[in-house]
């Protein structure tokens, strides 16, 4: 084995959980995200000696940019999401259930630009980048996943800022 592929495995073994819960809350499908990451680990191979210096931000970019691909294509179905042993964003349990309902009847756009402005914590600019679309697309999808959100399930208004 080379130190390249050991460095690759290391990556691999030290990433793999973080990036799967990332491909899980873009997809909200354990089988789609596996797929995700899948396809990003495998472009991460080809061209480690390039990007070696910053892996972690390369697969997250394929991440991103092979999600939008796939709703763009509309190749898949909207699935409703499972559970997953992620940690919870919220501490009460029915929270968290509603949480997950509401996100699955989001489309896929949406849910992806909630997880990269929120769960990733990425500035809208930098969404917009990731995504390939512009700052103010990204902010009108917010504003619209925000909206849909508060409509499916206003129990969760302190979770997306809204008083009462």
């Amino acid at each position: 084995m080379t130190d390249a592929e050991a460095e690759f495995n290391a990556f691999v073994a030290a990433r793999t959980a973080a990036l799967s819960r990332t491909a899980y809350l873009l997809t909200g499908d354990h089988h789609l995200a596996e797929d995700l990451l899948q396809t990003a680990l495998f472009q991460a191979a080809r061209h480690w000696e390039r990007i070696e210096t910053a892996p972690e931000a390369y697969v997250r970019r394929v991440l991103y940019t092979q999600n939008v691909s796939w709703w763009r294509r509309r190749k898949y179905a909207e699935s409703g999401l499972g559970s997953l042993d992620v940690a919870a964003p919220c501490a009460a349990p029915d929270l968290r259930l509603t949480l997950e309902q509401a996100l699955a009847r989001l489309t896929p756009k949406q849910r992806t630009v909630l997880v990269l402005r929120y769960f990733e914590d990425l500035t809208e600019v930098q969404a917009a980048a990731a995504l390939g679309v512009s700052a103010g697309t990204v902010k009108s999808t917010t504003r619209q996943a925000l909206a849909r959100l508060r409509t499916l399930a206003p129990e969760l208004s302190e979770l997306i800022g809204v008083t009462p």
